[in-house]
């Protein structure tokens, strides 16, 4: 155990020790208001409110996730979430986030990064990590209509959630309620053969309450090869021992199949051709997830000052996924805990002293095995088959890690706080078809962070913060395939960010606001080298090195008011709101190796995939004979998305710009609710997408051409619903 790993147990033995011996005061720090009251998870202050938070965390509730047809989770976070892009790559898998431009994996065939998976993404549902050991997030199994409750951290977050160099995204299903007992039956229907059925069971006594969610959800699709069906069961259930303890289980079953037929190119795109990649058609090109995750919590309050949250978990995710390249089948065995003891001190009678310290650990075990497709012979017009085996590779992630962040109230509603986590990956390949075996750790991973809160008037604050992470290279990476060798001298890549900010609740808690200023330097970028042959003449292999920086810079801004509230009226509630986005993201000593003896300089350039400018807006409104609704309006600028080599250039950097046109779209829902007898309550909806027929993009694949395209539908889509629930 090195010096770091003893200093935050010693700390947190002596907060233990200190808690018992310290004489019970009254808590006379001033308390503020927030933003409406909305709490915050990732946090070491007692007081939780969004206000007092100097750092930039986005909070979505009911009202936000049910906008539209409540199913995608890409419609909510890209409307409410500003500097946070949600994409997917099918209909209801594949998705991706993007915060503040970070990109995800080196698999580009053009230049520095792809988005073909998430990482330096921690994303957490229930307490349980969705993200891998190795730091990889799949979340083609999860069933968002479910989700009752988000949060994002954006920027670095290594001093409380490990390898999380991009942000956090917390995900809480619904809730059980206490002393109720219901039933609820949901429908869903819309355009292109799209069905949701939801059964729900809710049974809730005094101390405890248990919430049964059963969903089959079919699409037909929009274009030829992209239908879908999923399976979902989630049981969330929850219960009070005594005063001081508390237990929460969740577990949930996925079964989801998607059908793919492969990114269009830009010229079939910009043709209005959604015929999609004859060569994924063919492969039967799909994604099929059959996945469990449980977890289970205990939370345990010792003291007045003491308290501890102690969760393990368990998730077991297998997969067939065929493309254009072949056939793959992987099956993995997620495992872990997480503890942390949360301890608060009062100092005087002005001063206060709140703390997070514990540790998370997981592991992964998993086996991949890849297939080349060849021609069925006793079908040739058919769908290619599984042909000859190309690799077995069995692989054992480990990461840990130990955190510590305190936060100092002070008189004057100030508040100081200050963190660091310490992170470690140990990575272990086996190949199973040449006998052999590779290691790699990634150690001394160390997070710091601290920041500084001043509230005025109880109204607004204003804060600055720095904060630090990583992101270790998966088991892709860590070797190279052509020599069976471990890529020693491959590093993590590490993220810095500093930013200032206010939050505000004005005008008699009627408007609200937050702004955020940042600069995000992400060095050590992994980005891939080539090997020349014996001649010099042609590239004999590639492998994947540190080279470069990114340097983003960035303004978030939002805002809510709440125009009319009046149980009376004939508009019982108006509540417009808005949110915009400014990236200025470029690369910086950038030089990316396409092919033995040709380089290109990506330096200055624009970071790809992320669009200048992005605005969101609409309003909510509720009208007294039950009638509810929304409109929203979104606004995409253009954004360059692959640089290429010019093919008759002298210059061996002169690149081509590759880059999208913007787009607007207009959305809108309407709604019915009303109460049918004492017991049964009924909730009816409609709503139409893109009523313009506007073309956009559901995905763009950076540095992927000839691939780049996966559209949305470009003609408008129709959806309703209808809910019925009984409360005995």
């Amino acid at each position: 155990m090195n010096l770091f790993n003893k200093m935050v147990v010693l700390g947190a033995i002596v907060s233990s020790a200190v808690s018992y011996s310290q004489e019970i005061k009254n808590d006379t720090v001033t308390k503020v208001n927030y933003l409406k009251e909305v709490e915050v998870t990732a946090t070491s202050n007692t007081n939780k409110t969004i206000l007092s938070q100097p750092q930039s965390i986005s909070k979505l509730g009911e009202k936000e996730l049910n906008r539209s047809t409540g199913l995608f989770l890409d419609d909510a976070i890209n409307t409410n979430v500003p500097g946070v892009n949600m994409q997917r790559r099918t209909v209801s898998a594949g998705q991706q986030f993007n915060i503040r431009g970070y990109g995800n994996g080196v698999r580009g065939t053009n230049g520095t990064n792809s988005n073909f998976d998430t990482q330096g993404t921690k994303v957490y549902l229930n307490n349980i990590p969705v993200t891998d050991a190795e730091g990889i997030t799949l979340m083609d199994d999860l069933d968002f209509s479910s989700i009752g409750n988000v949060e994002v951290v954006k920027g670095p977050s290594g001093s409380l959630y490990g390898l999380a160099i991009a942000g956090v995204v917390n995900l809480k299903t619904i809730q059980p309620e206490l002393n109720k007992f219901s039933l609820a039956q949901n429908t869903l229907f819309g355009s292109y053969g799209l069905k949701r059925l939801t059964t729900q069971a809710q049974i809730g006594g005094k101390n405890g309450a248990l919430l049964v969610n059963y969903g089959n959800q079919k699409y037909d699709g929009f274009m030829k090869h992209t239908a879908s069906s999923k399976d979902f069961v989630n049981i969330f259930g929850t219960t009070t021992i005594s005063e001081k303890q508390k237990v929460n289980a969740y577990l949930g079953y996925s079964d989801s199949y998607d059908e793919r037929n492969g990114e269009l190119t830009r010229e079939q795109y910009e043709d209005f051709d959604y015929s999609g990649n004859p060569n994924y058609i063919k492969n039967d090109a799909h994604s099929h997830v059959v996945s469990f995750r449980g977890g289970l919590n205990h939370d345990y309050q010792f003291t007045k000052n003491i308290g501890n949250s102690f969760s393990v978990f368990g998730s077991s995710v297998t997969s067939d996924v065929s493309s254009a390249g072949g056939w793959t089948d992987k099956s993995a065995l997620n495992y872990g805990f997480r503890t942390a003891f949360n301890l608060n001190f009062d100092l005087g009678t002005a001063f206060k002293l709140s703390g997070i310290t514990g540790t998370e650990m997981q592991q992964q075990n998993s086996q991949a095995i890849s297939y080349a497709m060849t021609t069925n012979t006793a079908d040739p017009d058919g769908y290619n088959i599984i042909g000859t085996q190309r690799s077995n590779r069995y692989s054992i992630s480990k990461t840990n890690h130990l955190f510590t962040e305190w936060t100092l109230n002070m008189p004057y509603d100030f508040s100081v706080t200050a963190g660091v986590g310490s992170s470690y990956m140990g990575i272990e390949s086996q190949d199973r078809m040449s006998p052999s075996t590779l290691t790699a750790s990634y150690k001394d991973m160390i997070s710091p962070k601290f920041a500084i809160n001043k509230v005025f008037n109880k109204a607004v604050s204003v804060y600055a913060s720095f904060n630090k992470g990583y992101k270790a290279p998966v088991s892709s990476y860590f070797y190279i395939p052509y020599t069976g060798e471990v890529n020693k001298d491959l590093k993590a890549e590490v993220g810095t960010q500093f930013e200032i900010g206010s939050k505000g609740n004005l005008l008699h808690n009627k408007l609200t606001y937050e702004l955020a200023v940042f600069q995000t330097n992400f060095k050590d970028k992994m980005t891939s080298v080539a090997v020349p042959d014996a001649t010099n003449t042609a590239t004999l292999y590639s492998y994947v090195v540190n080279a470069g920086e990114q340097v983003h810079k960035g303004i978030e801004a939002s805002v809510k008011y709440e125009l009319i509230t009046a149980e009376n009226g004939f508009f019982k509630s108006v509540s417009p709101f808005a949110n915009v986005t400014y990236s200025d993201f470029k690369y910086k000593d950038y030089i990316y190796q396409r092919a033995y003896n040709t380089s290109f300089d990506f330096s200055n350039e624009k970071v790809l995939g992320t669009p200048p400018v992005v605005f969101n807006a609409g309003v909510d409104f509720a009208i007294k004979y039950g009638l509810y609704g929304n409109v929203t309006y979104n606004y995409r600028d253009a954004m360059f998305y692959s640089y290429v080599p010019e093919s008759n250039a002298t210059d061996p950097y002169t690149k081509v710009h590759y880059e999208t046109a913007s787009y607007s779209l207009l959305n809108a829902k309407l709604g019915y609710q009303r109460n049918i007898t004492n017991h049964l309550s009924l909730d009816a909806t409609f709503g139409v997408n893109n009523i313009t027929n506007t073309q956009y993009y559901q995905m763009v694949f950076s540095n992927q051409l000839p691939d780049a395209y996966i559209p949305a539908p470009y003609n408008a889509t129709f959806f309703g619903g209808l809910n019925l629930k009984y409360t005995f």
